[in-house]
C-alpha cells in the first residue's frame, strides 16, 4: 500500500500553519491576478491568519520538523504581497 504525504498528516500545529500559508499563497495569487481593494484586503486578512498559525507551529512540531520551511514560505508570500501592494499604491497616484 502506498502512503502519500497527505496520509501522514496529523493536523498538528505545523500542518495547520502549512495550510494557512497555502491559503495565503492562493489569496496573494488572486490579488496579483485581480488587483483591487477587495483582493488585497483578503490577502492581508489571510496574511494575519498565516502569521498567527506560523507563530504557533513550533508548539506542535517534533524537533522543529517543518517549521523552518513553513516560515520560509510565509516570508516569500509576505514579500509577494508587499510588492503587489507597492505596485497598487503607485497605480493609484
Amino acid at each position: 500500500m502506498k502512503h502519500y504525504e497527505s496520509s501522514l498528516r496529523t493536523n498538528s500545529t505545523v500542518d495547520q500553519a502549512q495550510d494557512a500559508v497555502t491559503r495565503l499563497h492562493n489569496s496573494v495569487s488572486q490579488a496579483l491576478s485581480h488587483p483591487n481593494d477587495q483582493t488585497l484586503s483578503q490577502a492581508e486578512n489571510s496574511l494575519q491568519h498565516a502569521e498567527e498559525a506560523v507563530s504557533h507551529a513550533p508548539e506542535g512540531s517534533v524537533g522543529g520538523h517543518g517549521v523552518d520551511l513553513t516560515e520560509d514560505r510565509l516570508a516569500e508570500e509576505k514579500q509577494r504581497l508587499a510588492l503587489e501592494e507597492a505596485a497598487n499604491s503607485e497605480n493609484k497616484q
